[in-house]
């Protein structure tokens, strides 16, 4: 299995400011204020590529599904941060599902030359809800993290 396999497969396109390549596969039925009640999407990291550091205001579940571990930065509101790896050694502190818990800045690259991953929320996702990270309030804000931070911010 090739990454191009992949991307014809499930019909992948790039994800507009934050990166990498997915396809909507389930949205719930919209409620009141138009928002589906929850959103699920398959998504494709390779190398060279990743998902530049962003928030959402409710929490979003990542799944591990096929190839190489997928890295992601984490940046807590009140000024921490940790890194998670999803992948398929949950043995060797890896996991095939991790929920990034709303208001934490994120952001994540493949350990290897690709990875095949989703990602889930309730209620559902929608453009506005998306707030994509700034290099220099990052920055100044998590001083500890600001290698990785250059790394994962898209102007």
């Amino acid at each position: 299995m090739t990454p191009d396999e992949l991307i014809a497969h499930y019909g992948l396109e790039p994800i507009p400011r934050e990166g990498g390549l997915f396809r909507r596969t389930w949205a719930g039925p919209e409620g009141p204020d138009g928002r589906p009640a929850g959103t699920a999407v398959v998504a494709l990291l390779t190398a060279g590529d990743h998902s530049a550091l962003h928030r959402l205001p409710t929490d979003e579940t990542w799944h591990f599904y096929l190839g190489d571990p997928l890295e992601l930065l984490l940046l807590a509101p009140d000024g921490t941060s940790r890194t998670a790896v999803l992948g398929p050694d949950v043995l060797g502190g890896q996991a095939v599902q991790f929920t990034v818990p709303a208001h934490t800045w994120m952001g994540g690259r493949t350990r290897g030359s690709w990875t095949l991953f989703g990602c889930t929320m309730a209620p559902g996702f929608t453009y506005a809800d998306y707030a994509h990270g700034d290099r220099a309030d990052l920055t100044a804000r998590y001083p500890h993290e600001a290698a990785r931070i250059a790394e994962l911010c898209r102007p």
